[in-house]
């Protein structure tokens, strides 16, 4: 695995803590700000909604300009975007530095990525998008509740400081360790836009990337307010919530692990695999919320299931898109980002409709039950691989490849 894919990884972590953190961080970012714990929660839809926007749209923009330069510059402007997060007087401005921040990072996924597939082979990309996806998991163990601890000590303004701290070391190792190119050489490696564009006349595409939402959705509907539930429900101090974020990033980061090895040779049996524990597990969480014991183990085995399906997801995208290599990798992000979108706000409704904290867990498991039908359409409609050599598929059988 070539060094600056690592690299990449490692700048996600800033990029992940910033996502995730949050999480842990509703009930002192509504307490500050005068707002209800629901419109908090719809600060992190803010960030999703940038990620949507900003991944083909900052890919399609940035096509012609170097990869390097394209990621420091979206480094650069996530960090700023949190300096002024930090100083935000008020509610609006804090929304609108997380949509701003959002774009940075979409583009910085979908051009991350694809600098990342592009430095090896077919046969390893789920076990290339696992060391991204690992940049997030270890935010999920270090970051999101290092952040959280950080923002019930000192404030939350100052998780916002952490995070633009970390990436400028990010930006950083992007300038030491990414090879650079020249805008030439990237015209020459990446077909024109309008050509990658035919791509989504591809129904596989669009199934992939739905099914890849319905998954985010169903997790981050019950993610989202995970500590407000910790709390309030279960019955824990706040001192548990950075303690349940390492538990659940541990099992995330060994999720991400076996997904990434798993899915280059299983797709589908990964996939089918992650998907039904999740919806096991986010079930047996609204059945057993007011037990702490079960909740806290739940929260480690959600973060297996969960992100045991990441790796599957993104390289099954790059797999039905693999003639657009640079829409491909923010189609990923925009799927992934459509379901941070609606989970937080589909939580936020339950919520607010006085069902209760639990029961974001009940529809956290019908929405990836949605995925796991997704998965399985997908599966009619592709042929099995053969494998030819240890770790190695044929490449996409005719039904699901696209042809210009």
């Amino acid at each position: 695995m070539p060094l600056a894919v690592y690299v990449i990884g490692a700048a996600i972590f800033a990029l992940g803590t910033s996502e995730f953190m949050l999480s842990g961080l509703l009930p002192e970012v509504a307490d500050d700000l005068d707002v209800s714990i629901p419109s908090a929660g719809l600060l992190i839809s803010a960030f999703a909604i940038g990620m949507v926007v900003g991944a083909p749209v900052l890919a399609a923009a940035t096509q012609r300009l170097p990869r390097r330069t394209t990621l420091v510059g979206l480094l650069a402007v996530f960090a700023v975007g949190h300096v002024v997060g930090a100083l935000a007087p008020g509610y609006a401005v804090l929304f609108v530095c997380r949509v701003v921040s959002a774009l940075a990072c979409a583009g910085f996924w979908a051009v991350g990525a694809a600098v990342a597939i592009s430095l090896v082979p077919a046969h390893a990309r789920a076990r290339t998008m696992a060391v991204m996806i690992g940049g997030l998991s270890i935010a999920n163990i270090a970051g999101v509740p290092g952040g959280a601890a950080l923002g019930q000590s000192l404030g939350w303004r100052s998780a916002f400081w952490a995070v633009a701290l970390m990436t400028v070391v990010g930006l950083v190792g992007v300038l030491l360790f990414v090879p650079r190119t020249s805008p030439r050489d990237d015209a020459a490696e990446r077909p024109a836009l309008r050509t990658e564009l035919r791509v989504y006349r591809n129904p596989q595409v669009w199934l992939a990337m739905a099914t890849t939402a319905l998954f985010a959705a169903g997790t981050f509907c019950f993610f989202s307010y995970l500590a407000p539930l910790l709390t309030d429900v279960t019955g824990l101090g706040e001192g548990w919530v950075p303690v349940v974020l390492v538990l659940y990033g541990v099992g995330a980061l060994i999720g991400t692990a076996l997904g990434g090895r798993l899915a280059d040779a299983h797709m589908f049996g990964t996939l089918y695999s992650g998907l039904t524990a999740a919806v096991v597990v986010l079930a047996l969480v609204a059945m057993t919320a007011q037990h702490a014991v079960a909740v806290v183990l739940l929260s480690a085995l959600l973060g297996v299931a969960a992100f045991l399906c990441a790796p599957g997801l993104n390289a099954r995208i790059f797999d039905v898109a693999s003639g657009a290599p640079t829409l491909a990798g923010a189609t990923a992000t925009s799927s992934f980002n459509t379901g941070n979108t609606v989970g937080p706000w589909a939580g936020g409704l339950v919520i607010s409709g006085g069902l209760g904290y639990a029961w974001t867990a009940w529809l956290g498991a019908l929405l990836v039950l949605g995925a796991l039908a997704g998965a399985w359409l997908q599966s009619r409609g592709t042929r099995p691989a053969r494998v030819i050599a240890t770790g190695e598929r044929r490449a996409a059988a005719p039904s699901t490849a696209y042809t210009p």
